[in-house]
């Protein structure tokens, strides 16, 4: 049975993580669908943007510890899988946003923090409780740490204390932080927002937020004025220009 289902509308994907019998916690079997899904949005042009969801009041719980205890003698743990999942959201060329309706922990805070877009309702908890388990947080570090603060994130890693979403959306770990009514809604209009950019362009602005930094403020604009110029010439970006001019909609918003 899949542990992640798969809908697509109006050029949206949702993955729903399907396994709320031990709350959506990141088995070898959950991760591996996960990037099936993953693996189709990306080869489908008609989907514009992927959306993160789950079933359940727990939006993921973190490692499959019962997994991790058997495969830990002779196996492959899910932490290790999980480090495939975290780079396939963060280096996926199209917008990934995270619905979170419900509490994460520990693993499930990596994939808040590797979507685009994250929110959260602001009765979602989340907690690093790796070190109350006798571990780290290493894997998700490379997707959390980029959106925490420095103290907020040495303060959370080694309390392990739960914290809100309200604090989620302060420290940059969440987009936004909503009331449990206004979370669809507040999806839906990001969504909304996001199909309307070109494929190309949007592939290309996540490569821009993703950039390591330059040697020198002179190589990077001569990195950034390559890109930009490239972006103008382009089948899309002509198309984006003379849609603006002639006030209609470009051709690669989909029709709804």
């Amino acid at each position: 049975m899949a542990l992640v289902r798969t809908e697509t509308v109006a050029g949206v994907t949702t993955l729903t993580l399907d396994s709320p019998s031990n709350r959506n916690a990141l088995s070898s079997a959950l991760m591996t669908d996960l990037l099936d899904g993953l693996g189709a949005a990306l080869t489908d042009a008609a989907v514009r943007a992927v959306v993160i969801s789950h079933t359940g009041p727990v939006f993921c719980s973190g490692a499959d510890l019962k997994e991790t205890a058997e495969a830990r003698a002779n196996g492959r743990v899910p932490a290790e899988l999980l480090a495939d999942v975290l780079a396939a959201i963060w280096e996926f060329p199209k917008p990934v946003v995270a619905r979170v309706g419900g509490p994460a922990r520990a693993g499930g805070l990596g994939l808040v923090a590797a979507a685009d877009i994250a929110v959260c309702t602001t009765e979602s908890t989340f907690a690093f409780s790796e070190v109350r388990l006798g571990v780290i947080p290493a894997v998700i570090s490379a997707t959390v740490l980029p959106r925490l603060s420095p103290r907020a994130a040495t303060e959370l890693y080694l309390t392990g204390n739960v914290f809100d979403g309200a604090r989620a959306e302060q420290i940059g770990l969440v987009t936004a932080a909503v009331a449990p009514d206004a979370l669809d809604a507040a999806i839906s209009s990001y969504c909304d927002a996001l199909v309307k950019g070109g494929p190309l362009a949007l592939a290309g602005a996540k490569q821009l937020l993703r950039r390591p930094p330059a040697t020198s403020i002179r190589a990077e604009l001569a990195d950034l004025s390559d890109r930009s110029a490239a972006y103008f010439k382009s089948a899309e970006g002509v198309e984006g220009v003379t849609a603006f001019r002639e006030k209609r909609p470009a051709t690669w918003v989909p029709v709804t």
